[in-house]
């Protein structure tokens, strides 16, 4: 074999190992294989339906599909983003991939977690298995953040809907010990930095709950205990990190009422809070592209992310 020819082959492999690289680096899955904490093996199969957004049910084995900007662009913020769905199926792209890609032309890594839902089928405690991965994804991110080319100290979360009760239960309870450490990764911190909650829902003892979250997560009578829990107006304490809040007053949904009890319980206790009010948008809006005057949220959350220590 001539040089020319051995060079060509050369390059040729290199070219593969890198793109398999990349693909194997996007998607990465939460948990060691066989280990996935509180699964019980089922017949149950995951689910994606694509009709306008693409809709994932019935996780069985949560990942974090990574985003990154040009290293050159790279704020060194990274954000975990929820996707919303009322725990009972994830809107993935609309409130998770696009999302992503929107951070990253601000310079901003964005990794969408693709969490378990709630099951009587494949778990055992299901209204632990959302948060067990949303506890696990933060410290896997954090635990690769040179990997990333983020700051371990400016990883912060987002969620949409019921993505942001998830993502404001990892912001209350992200000490709490809900499974057995598996590996090192479990031994770093899981507090987010900070949080950007969407039209979230917060909270599960008010009338203005979400019912179908409620029972998704807790089941349809559940104990007055884990209404209180899951109830994270009732749980923000001084460490809880600062938030950004947006909503509609239109909400149908998810009324607005959720983000006032969240905003009035971090301002209660001396933590950090913003919140957007609009006067219109209904409920899951995502990016609010198609409202001139709703999409400009996301650039009051940058620059929010821009005056943050």
């Amino acid at each position: 074999m001539n040089m020319e020819k051995r060079f060509l082959i050369t390059m040729a492999f290199g070219l593969i190992m890198s793109l398999t690289c990349v693909s194997q680096d996007t998607i990465m899955p939460l948990w060691p294989k066989n280990k996935i904490p509180n699964h019980v093996l089922s017949d149950e199969k995951e689910i994606q339906i694509t009709e306008g957004i693409l809709r994932i049910s019935h996780v069985q084995e949560p990942t974090i599909e990574v985003y990154l900007p040009a290293k050159s662009n790279a704020t060194g913020q990274a954000m975990l983003i929820f996707p919303g769905g009322g725990y009972g199926i994830l809107a993935y792209d609309w409130e998770g991939t696009d999302i992503a890609k929107f951070l990253n032309g601000k310079g901003i890594a964005g990794i969408v977690v693709k969490y378990r839902l709630p099951s009587d089928i494949s778990q055992k405690i299901k209204y632990d298995v959302p948060l067990m991965d949303a506890q696990r994804a933060l410290r896997m991110v954090r635990s690769k953040s040179e990997d990333f080319h983020i700051d371990k100290n400016k990883i912060g979360i987002i969620g949409f809907s019921a993505g942001g009760h998830l993502a404001s239960t990892l912001g209350t309870h992200y000490e709490e010990k809900v499974y057995e450490p598996i590996d090192e990764i479990d031994k770093i911190s899981a507090r987010p930095d900070f949080m950007a909650l969407a039209y979230p829902v917060i909270t599960f003892g008010e009338v203005s709950t979400h019912s179908g979250s409620r029972k998704n997560l807790l089941g349809e009578n559940p104990d007055s205990n884990l209404i209180i829990r899951f109830s994270n107006e009732k749980q923000v304490t001084g460490d809880t990190p600062e938030t950004f809040l947006v909503h509609a007053s239109d909400d149908k949904g998810v009324p607005v009422e959720n983000s006032i009890l969240f905003y009035q319980a971090l301002k209660d206790k001396g933590v950090s809070a913003t919140m957007h009010i609009y006067p219109s948008g209904g409920h899951g809006f995502s990016l609010a592209r198609d409202n001139t005057h709703l999409r400009g949220w996301t650039e009051r959350m940058f620059e929010w992310m821009e005056s943050l220590d």
